[in-house]
């Protein structure tokens, strides 16, 4: 397998810090926040990430396939988790420690609770509003009830880093080599 080349577009409007292990063909969208000591590696093939995404400590995002992994935008990956899905929609959140198969494609406003292992033997996707979560992984619907004040939770939290990061971090800028 010849070697991973390295190249990152970065938006001007992202924060991204130094600290961030990247490896392969990665785009990072407007307002999208990456945390120190995160990991995002496109094995295979490139990652697109959206605008407005959280991605946070010691959260690994991995694209194993020679697909394009497009993560949409507003999603919140939380500390530990390991994302391998090719597909993400929009506003989706991935809890602490979670982890997602690379044989899971999610749509939007889907939630994988904290400490859950969705590994399927076979392709799954979610549907609009998934909720998965204890030990089993089990599936319920969320109603959608509270998804304004979620947004707006979250554009608060993104706002609170945006301004904070820079102050305690070095940022990355623009193109890698």
């Amino acid at each position: 397998m010849p070697p991973i080349r390295d190249k990152f577009t970065i938006h001007s409007k992202a924060v991204v810090c130094q600290d961030v292990e990247l490896k392969g063909d990665i785009t990072i969208g407007a307002g999208s926040i990456v945390h120190p000591k995160a990991t995002i590696f496109a094995i295979a093939g490139p990652i697109v990430i959206g605008m407005s995404c959280i991605i946070e400590e010691g959260a690994i995002i991995v694209n194993r396939r020679k697909e394009v992994m497009r993560i949409g935008d507003d999603n919140l990956f939380e500390i530990g988790c390991r994302v391998e899905a090719p597909s993400i929609g929009n506003f989706n959140t991935v809890s602490t420690k979670a982890r997602v198969h690379h044989t899971v494609r999610m749509s939007s406003y889907c939630v994988i609770g904290a400490g859950v292992l969705l590994v399927p033997t076979d392709d799954q996707y979610l549907d609009d509003y998934t909720v998965v979560y204890g030990p089993a992984a089990e599936e319920r619907t969320w109603s959608g009830r509270g998804k304004i004040q979620e947004a707006d939770l979250r554009r608060k939290h993104a706002e609170y880093l945006r301004e904070m990061l820079p102050k305690f971090n070095r940022l990355r800028r623009g193109e890698g080599t």
